[in-house]
């Protein structure tokens, strides 16, 4: 089937940002902004391909950075945009690529895990989304380059370059290792959206000496903004990225760079609650598949809440505490004969210890 037919029907941002809201709770900046990327990243395929390129204006893709805490929801934001346009998608581990030649995967079987979820149909793969997690944990050890060799941080990253910015890649066959006489599979990189996520922990110190230097340079009457100290991430800029360790080829071909806000107890509460796929309705459609009631205390929610906030888990952390509050009761329930069976804010604490 021809890309521009594949994609025809492209979802408006205001669509993408609509199906986003459903699943994804908070976060408005950011899923404006990859609402946006996202369609202009499709509608730059279509109009590359189609029949009518406009006056020849050659449309550069714009790879995205998500910047915030663990726990924010950046690897959602991702799974859910791929979900709603029924394209390819996987998600890596900054953290287990190095270069290559040494122990660990290389570059290339972020392609490979692409075309696993196309049956190696490379052209379906070229129109897919990537998720590389964790990129500020390749980055560079200082500012200066490393005269040593930096396996699996500045020679990842040159690495990446060549998949971030458009290239043909010789990709092994089912993911096995190069060797010279095996056939490989091309794969074009120019229309695969990337998208990086990481938590670039303590970023915040470069960001506010850069804004400390602009005010005190720049003090001119009637200009001034106040900058909100509590949330110094929402100005993050290119140079800062710099400063913590990527290397300015990356950060040139990451143009879309927007923030995550921490969550607090008002938006974990409704976490729990509101999505469409919500942790506490998934298990009570477990319970109900059973012809069981599963009640839950208000309590409870305020628990959990405050567990993931005390340990610092995030909105990833809540789906193992309800574990662990409710292993036992889907342990006994489908055995007992009562039909309602109700988790009190005692119940909860015996089980979180």
């Amino acid at each position: 089937m021809p890309v521009s037919n594949y994609l025809s029907d492209i979802p408006k941002p205001r669509e993408i940002k609509a199906y986003l809201d459903q699943y994804v709770i908070g976060q408005d900046r950011a899923k404006k902004i990859l609402s946006v990327a996202v369609y202009n990243h499709y509608k730059r395929i279509v109009n590359n391909v189609g029949d009518e390129a406009d006056g020849g204006v050659e449309l550069e893709k714009s790879n995205v950075l998500l910047v915030g805490p663990t726990g924010t929801g950046k690897t959602l934001l991702a799974k859910t945009i791929a979900k709603m346009l029924y394209v390819p998608f996987t998600i890596v581990d900054a953290t287990v690529l190095t270069q290559a030649g040494y122990v660990g995967e290389d570059v290339e079987s972020i392609l490979s895990r692409l075309l696993q979820e196309t049956d190696y149909d490379p052209r379906q793969a070229e129109l897919g989304i990537v998720f590389i997690d964790e990129i500020d944990k390749i980055t560079r050890k200082g500012d200066n380059p490393s005269i040593t060799r930096d396996v699996s941080g500045e020679g990842v990253q040159q690495a990446l370059l060549k998949l971030l910015e458009g290239s043909v890649i010789n990709v092994p066959p089912y993911g096995g290792r190069k060797h010279p006489e095996q056939q490989f599979i091309q794969v074009n990189t120019q229309n695969i959206l990337f998208i990086c996520g990481g938590s670039f922990e303590g970023i915040e110190r470069n960001i506010g000496q850069r804004l400390n230097t602009q005010v005190i340079g720049f003090d001119t009457p009637g200009k001034k903004e106040a900058v909100d100290k509590e949330n110094l991430l929402q100005y993050v800029e290119a140079q800062d990225l710099k400063k913590y360790g990527l290397i300015p080829e990356i950060v040139g071909r990451l143009p879309v760079v927007t923030y995550l806000d921490e969550l607090d107890r008002a938006a974990l509460k409704r976490i729990l609650l509101e999505p469409k796929n919500a942790i506490l309705k998934q298990y009570e459609k477990l319970f109900e598949m059973d012809g069981k009631k599963l009640e839950i205390e208000p309590a409870v929610l305020d628990l959990i809440v405050d567990t993931a906030v005390e340990k610092k888990l995030g909105a990833r952390g809540l789906r193992s505490i309800c574990e662990q509050i409710f292993t036992d009761a889907m342990f006994d329930a489908p055995s007992q004969r009562r039909k309602t069976f109700t988790v009190t804010a005692d119940y909860a604490r015996k089980r979180l210890g």
